[in-house]
Protein backbone atom coordinates (compact mmCIF):
# COMPACT_ATOMS: atom_id res chain seq x y z
CA UNK A 1 0.00 0.00 0.00
CA UNK A 2 1.20 3.51 -0.85
CA UNK A 3 0.09 6.80 1.03
CA UNK A 4 -0.45 9.91 -1.51
CA UNK A 5 -1.19 13.26 -0.19
CA UNK A 6 -3.44 15.81 -2.18
CA UNK A 7 -4.67 19.13 -1.16
CA UNK A 8 -8.13 18.52 0.45
CA UNK A 9 -9.83 21.27 -1.83
CA UNK A 10 -9.29 24.00 -4.35
CA UNK A 11 -7.80 23.51 -8.01
CA UNK A 12 -4.91 21.70 -7.08
CA UNK A 13 -7.28 19.04 -5.69
CA UNK A 14 -9.51 18.55 -8.48
CA UNK A 15 -6.49 18.07 -11.07
CA UNK A 16 -5.07 15.37 -9.12
CA UNK A 17 -8.09 13.31 -9.04
CA UNK A 18 -8.08 13.65 -12.49
CA UNK A 19 -4.85 12.82 -12.89
CA UNK A 20 -5.91 9.65 -10.46
CA UNK A 21 -8.56 9.22 -12.96
CA UNK A 22 -6.70 8.92 -16.00
CA UNK A 23 -4.38 6.59 -14.33
CA UNK A 24 -7.04 4.31 -14.02
CA UNK A 25 -7.14 4.74 -10.09
CA UNK A 26 -10.65 4.73 -8.42
CA UNK A 27 -10.87 6.71 -5.80
CA UNK A 28 -14.39 6.60 -3.41
CA UNK A 29 -14.35 9.75 -1.60
CA UNK A 30 -17.49 10.96 -0.19
CA UNK A 31 -17.61 15.01 0.87
CA UNK A 32 -15.68 16.01 3.65
CA UNK A 33 -13.74 12.93 3.86
CA UNK A 34 -10.27 13.09 4.79
CA UNK A 35 -8.90 9.12 3.92
CA UNK A 36 -10.10 7.21 1.09
CA UNK A 37 -8.94 4.09 -0.90
CA UNK A 38 -8.89 2.85 -4.15
CA UNK A 39 -10.69 -0.62 -4.78
CA UNK A 40 -8.33 -1.31 -7.83
CA UNK A 41 -5.11 0.14 -7.16
CA UNK A 42 -3.13 -0.46 -3.74
CA UNK A 43 -2.93 3.33 -2.79
CA UNK A 44 -4.85 5.31 -0.21
CA UNK A 45 -5.28 9.02 -0.68
CA UNK A 46 -5.11 11.50 2.33
CA UNK A 47 -6.99 14.77 1.63
CA UNK A 48 -4.74 17.23 3.56
CA UNK A 49 -4.52 20.66 4.81
CA UNK A 50 -1.60 22.31 1.70
CA UNK A 51 0.87 23.74 3.84
CA UNK A 52 1.16 20.70 6.18
CA UNK A 53 2.03 18.36 3.50
CA UNK A 54 5.69 19.12 3.30
CA UNK A 55 6.23 17.85 7.01
CA UNK A 56 4.04 15.01 6.81
CA UNK A 57 6.14 13.73 4.07
CA UNK A 58 9.51 14.45 6.23
CA UNK A 59 7.90 12.00 8.78
CA UNK A 60 6.71 9.20 6.78
CA UNK A 61 3.07 9.46 7.46
CA UNK A 62 1.85 9.52 3.49
CA UNK A 63 4.91 8.15 1.16
CA UNK A 64 3.91 10.77 -1.87
CA UNK A 65 2.01 13.74 -2.34
CA UNK A 66 0.97 16.41 -5.56
CA UNK A 67 2.23 19.63 -4.31
CA UNK A 68 2.55 22.65 -6.02
CA UNK A 69 6.22 23.69 -6.68
CA UNK A 70 5.97 26.98 -5.12
CA UNK A 71 5.02 25.15 -2.07
CA UNK A 72 8.21 23.01 -1.78
CA UNK A 73 10.32 26.64 -2.71
CA UNK A 74 8.76 28.15 0.83
CA UNK A 75 8.51 24.84 3.44
CA UNK A 76 10.35 21.75 1.30
CA UNK A 77 13.51 22.39 -0.32
CA UNK A 78 14.67 19.69 0.99
CA UNK A 79 12.24 16.84 -0.29
CA UNK A 80 12.43 15.01 -3.47
CA UNK A 81 10.66 16.28 -6.95
CA UNK A 82 10.43 13.07 -8.83
CA UNK A 83 7.89 14.05 -11.54
CA UNK A 84 6.85 17.58 -12.46
CA UNK A 85 3.27 16.84 -13.91
CA UNK A 86 2.40 20.31 -16.13
CA UNK A 87 -1.05 21.48 -14.49
CA UNK A 88 -2.15 23.86 -11.73
CA UNK A 89 0.57 26.36 -13.16
CA UNK A 90 1.07 29.82 -11.98
CA UNK A 91 3.73 32.27 -10.50
CA UNK A 92 4.90 33.55 -7.48
CA UNK A 93 4.92 37.56 -8.09
CA UNK A 94 4.77 40.60 -6.36
CA UNK A 95 2.34 43.27 -6.65
CA UNK A 96 1.41 46.85 -6.07
CA UNK A 97 -1.38 48.89 -6.01
CA UNK A 98 -2.27 50.23 -9.96
CA UNK A 99 -1.51 53.97 -8.58
CA UNK A 100 2.34 52.92 -7.19
CA UNK A 101 5.01 54.30 -9.49
CA UNK A 102 7.01 50.99 -9.98
CA UNK A 103 10.09 51.22 -11.73
CA UNK A 104 12.72 48.56 -10.25
CA UNK A 105 13.14 46.93 -6.97
CA UNK A 106 14.66 49.78 -5.74
CA UNK A 107 11.12 51.08 -5.23
CA UNK A 108 10.11 47.93 -2.71
CA UNK A 109 13.46 49.12 -0.47
CA UNK A 110 11.82 49.66 2.76
CA UNK A 111 8.28 48.97 1.94
CA UNK A 112 6.27 46.56 3.80
CA UNK A 113 4.63 43.57 1.79
CA UNK A 114 2.48 41.52 2.67
CA UNK A 115 2.36 37.55 1.91
CA UNK A 116 1.81 33.71 2.75
CA UNK A 117 5.09 33.04 1.59
CA UNK A 118 7.89 34.55 3.78
CA UNK A 119 10.88 32.48 3.29
CA UNK A 120 10.17 33.03 -0.65
CA UNK A 121 10.31 37.13 -0.62
CA UNK A 122 13.29 36.68 1.70
CA UNK A 123 15.39 35.02 -0.35
CA UNK A 124 14.22 36.65 -3.01
CA UNK A 125 14.69 40.12 -1.23
CA UNK A 126 18.43 39.39 0.24
CA UNK A 127 18.95 38.29 -3.19
CA UNK A 128 18.25 41.71 -4.16
CA UNK A 129 19.97 43.85 -1.56
CA UNK A 130 16.43 44.78 -1.15
CA UNK A 131 15.36 45.02 2.89
CA UNK A 132 11.97 45.41 3.42
CA UNK A 133 9.37 44.78 6.45
CA UNK A 134 6.75 41.64 5.81
CA UNK A 135 3.49 41.09 7.22
CA UNK A 136 2.71 37.39 7.48
CA UNK A 137 -0.61 36.57 6.22
CA UNK A 138 -2.59 33.44 6.09
CA UNK A 139 -4.91 33.61 3.53
CA UNK A 140 -5.92 36.13 1.12
CA UNK A 141 -3.00 38.81 0.93
CA UNK A 142 -4.74 41.01 -2.39
CA UNK A 143 -6.83 42.95 0.77
CA UNK A 144 -3.84 44.51 2.54
CA UNK A 145 -2.90 47.28 0.32
CA UNK A 146 -6.42 48.79 0.16
CA UNK A 147 -6.84 48.53 3.99
CA UNK A 148 -3.61 50.16 4.82
CA UNK A 149 -1.66 47.21 5.91
CA UNK A 150 1.23 46.99 3.41
CA UNK A 151 2.60 48.81 0.62
CA UNK A 152 2.65 45.63 -1.56
CA UNK A 153 1.82 42.00 -1.74
CA UNK A 154 3.74 38.99 -2.74
CA UNK A 155 1.16 35.48 -4.15
CA UNK A 156 0.48 33.33 -6.22
CA UNK A 157 -0.84 34.19 -9.50
CA UNK A 158 -2.71 32.10 -12.37
CA UNK A 159 -4.64 34.27 -14.90
CA UNK A 160 -4.46 37.91 -12.86
CA UNK A 161 -8.01 38.39 -12.59
CA UNK A 162 -7.82 38.81 -8.57
CA UNK A 163 -5.27 41.36 -8.58
CA UNK A 164 -7.11 43.10 -11.49
CA UNK A 165 -9.83 43.18 -9.26
CA UNK A 166 -8.68 44.25 -6.29
CA UNK A 167 -6.50 47.41 -8.07
CA UNK A 168 -3.37 45.45 -8.29
CA UNK A 169 -0.87 45.36 -10.60
CA UNK A 170 2.14 42.61 -11.05
CA UNK A 171 5.20 43.87 -10.80
CA UNK A 172 7.92 41.09 -10.30
CA UNK A 173 7.88 37.57 -11.07
CA UNK A 174 9.80 35.71 -8.47
CA UNK A 175 9.60 31.76 -9.45
CA UNK A 176 7.38 29.96 -11.77
CA UNK A 177 5.37 27.02 -10.57
CA UNK A 178 3.66 24.04 -11.33
CA UNK A 179 2.35 20.85 -9.68
CA UNK A 180 4.63 17.92 -8.75
CA UNK A 181 5.12 14.61 -7.48
CA UNK A 182 7.07 14.86 -4.60
CA UNK A 183 8.78 11.60 -2.76
CA UNK A 184 8.99 11.27 1.52
CA UNK A 185 12.53 10.40 2.17
CA UNK A 186 10.95 7.48 4.34
CA UNK A 187 9.04 5.81 1.92
CA UNK A 188 10.06 1.94 2.30
CA UNK A 189 10.57 -0.87 -0.38
CA UNK A 190 7.28 -2.56 -0.54
CA UNK A 191 5.96 1.80 -1.17
CA UNK A 192 9.01 2.07 -4.07
CA UNK A 193 7.77 -0.17 -6.11
CA UNK A 194 4.01 0.67 -6.35
CA UNK A 195 5.25 4.24 -6.51
CA UNK A 196 7.26 3.16 -9.58
CA UNK A 197 4.23 1.64 -10.81
CA UNK A 198 2.15 5.08 -10.34
CA UNK A 199 4.85 6.51 -11.97
CA UNK A 200 5.16 4.40 -14.83
CA UNK A 201 0.86 5.33 -15.64
CA UNK A 202 1.55 8.99 -15.04
CA UNK A 203 4.55 9.02 -17.83
CA UNK A 204 1.97 7.70 -20.37
CA UNK A 205 -0.68 9.78 -19.43
CA UNK A 206 1.48 12.83 -19.50
CA UNK A 207 3.02 11.89 -22.66
CA UNK A 208 -0.45 11.01 -24.42
CA UNK A 209 -0.89 14.90 -23.37
CA UNK A 210 1.59 16.41 -25.20
CA UNK A 211 1.04 14.40 -28.41
CA UNK A 212 -1.63 14.04 -31.03
CA UNK A 213 -2.04 10.79 -33.30
CA UNK A 214 -1.75 11.40 -36.96
CA UNK A 215 -3.38 9.57 -40.03
CA UNK A 216 -2.03 10.47 -43.57
CA UNK A 217 -2.66 8.94 -47.20
CA UNK A 218 0.57 9.68 -49.50
CA UNK A 219 1.89 8.47 -52.55
CA UNK A 220 4.27 5.80 -51.84
CA UNK A 221 7.54 7.84 -53.22
CA UNK A 222 6.91 10.42 -50.72
CA UNK A 223 6.99 7.86 -47.87
CA UNK A 224 10.37 8.58 -47.11
CA UNK A 225 10.21 12.53 -46.94
CA UNK A 226 7.23 12.49 -45.38
CA UNK A 227 8.72 9.99 -42.59
CA UNK A 228 11.37 12.05 -42.00
CA UNK A 229 9.08 14.97 -40.95
CA UNK A 230 7.39 12.49 -38.21
CA UNK A 231 9.80 12.15 -35.67
CA UNK A 232 8.23 10.78 -32.81
CA UNK A 233 8.01 7.34 -32.69
CA UNK A 234 10.63 5.26 -34.17
CA UNK A 235 9.52 4.86 -37.38
CA UNK A 236 5.50 5.40 -38.91
CA UNK A 237 3.42 2.78 -39.43
CA UNK A 238 2.41 2.36 -43.45
CA UNK A 239 -0.36 0.31 -44.52
CA UNK A 240 -1.03 0.19 -48.48
CA UNK A 241 -4.16 1.80 -50.09
CA UNK A 242 -6.62 0.36 -52.75
CA UNK A 243 -4.66 2.67 -55.04
CA UNK A 244 -2.10 1.72 -56.50
CA UNK A 245 0.92 3.93 -55.67
CA UNK A 246 -0.40 5.35 -52.24
CA UNK A 247 -0.05 4.51 -48.99
CA UNK A 248 -1.11 5.30 -45.28
CA UNK A 249 0.84 6.90 -43.37
CA UNK A 250 0.54 6.24 -39.16
CA UNK A 251 2.52 8.25 -36.36
CA UNK A 252 2.68 10.71 -33.69
CA UNK A 253 3.36 14.46 -33.65
CA UNK A 254 4.35 16.68 -30.66
CA UNK A 255 1.25 18.89 -29.83
CA UNK A 256 3.11 22.30 -29.63
CA UNK A 257 4.66 21.23 -33.22
CA UNK A 258 1.09 20.86 -35.00
CA UNK A 259 0.89 23.58 -36.88
CA UNK A 260 4.29 23.74 -38.47
CA UNK A 261 4.27 19.82 -39.16
CA UNK A 262 0.88 19.97 -40.99
CA UNK A 263 2.53 22.64 -43.47
CA UNK A 264 5.50 20.09 -44.13
CA UNK A 265 3.42 17.45 -44.58
CA UNK A 266 1.20 18.89 -47.09
CA UNK A 267 4.24 20.57 -48.93
CA UNK A 268 5.62 17.19 -48.95
CA UNK A 269 2.62 15.75 -50.59
CA UNK A 270 0.53 14.37 -47.82
CA UNK A 271 -3.15 14.37 -48.17
CA UNK A 272 -6.63 13.45 -46.40
CA UNK A 273 -4.86 13.92 -42.87
CA UNK A 274 -6.43 13.43 -39.64
CA UNK A 275 -5.45 14.06 -36.18
CA UNK A 276 -6.80 12.63 -32.93
CA UNK A 277 -6.00 12.91 -29.65
CA UNK A 278 -4.28 10.32 -27.35
CA UNK A 279 -5.32 8.69 -24.21
CA UNK A 280 -2.45 7.03 -23.30
CA UNK A 281 0.82 6.35 -24.53
CA UNK A 282 3.63 3.55 -23.44
CA UNK A 283 6.92 3.66 -25.02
Amino acid sequence: MIRLAIQKSGRLNEDSLNLLKDCGISIENGKDQLKASSRNFPMEVFFLRNGDIPQYLRDGVVDVAILGENLLVEKGTDLKIIEPLGFSKCRVSIAVPKGFKYNSLADLQGKKIATSYPNTVNAFLQENNIKADLHIINGSVEIAPNIGLADAICDIVSSGSTLFKNNLKEVVRITKSQAVLVQSPKINKEGQAILETFQFRIKAVLRAKKSKYILLNCPNDSIESISAILPVLKSPTVLPLANPGWSSLHSVINEGDFWEVIEQLKAAGAEDILVCPIEKMVL
